[in-house]
């Protein structure tokens, strides 16, 4: 899959070495110290999340409002996943347009998210699970979400009718959001 809009400040894709033999793989999927360099900051993780979806379960799109907004580090343990990344920085020229990539058990990619991004995902195939790494913790309170389906952010899902949950099929409109980013 092609990706678009790589070239948003901010948005990282990670791509560890990975080391094929007869037995399998290995690679290393989390190193600080190269993390660090990657992205050209530091950043703490305080909280890991893993998620099981069946094939067509979309989620998102979910953030966290400051002062508990977080950054991610995603990556696919098995299956594949279609991730959006969607910019809701008010300074940012970028400002409401979104990254698409995927990303996969076979192709070892990760995601680097910085706070001030509504993220989302479909799951390519039955029992994908997904991993991410947060800069902060969950607060239900500082909880938002974007309409999965917003025209004015026309996300191309390559899906008509994904499975979603109550929540997600009430979110905001982008037109109606006021963003604290």
């Amino acid at each position: 899959m092609v990706e678009k809009g790589i070239s948003i400040d901010g948005i990282k894709i990670i791509e560890p070495a990975v080391y094929n033999d007869s037995r399998g793989f290995f690679t290393e999927s989390f190193n600080h110290n190269r993390f660090k360099e990657e992205i050209g900051e530091d950043f703490s993780f305080v909280q890991d999340n893993l998620s099981c979806s069946h094939k067509n379960v979309l989620r998102g799109l979910h953030f966290q409002a400051p002062p508990i907004a977080q950054g991610k580090l995603i990556q696919v343990l098995r299956g594949s996943v279609i991730d959006i990344a969607v910019d809701l920085r008010k300074s940012s020229k970028t400002y409401g347009e979104h990254i698409k990539v995927e990303i996969s058990s076979q192709n070892h990619r990760q995601l680097w998210i910085p706070a001030g991004f509504a993220h989302g995902f479909l799951a390519l195939e039955d029992n994908t699970i997904f991993s991410y790494k947060c800069t902060n913790y969950y607060s239900k309170e500082h909880e938002m979400d974007l309409l999965w389906n917003d025209v004015d952010l026309d996300i191309d899902w390559g899906i008509e009718t994904p499975i979603i949950s109550e929540k997600d099929q009430h979110a905001q409109e982008f037109k109606n959001f006021d963003s604290p980013f």
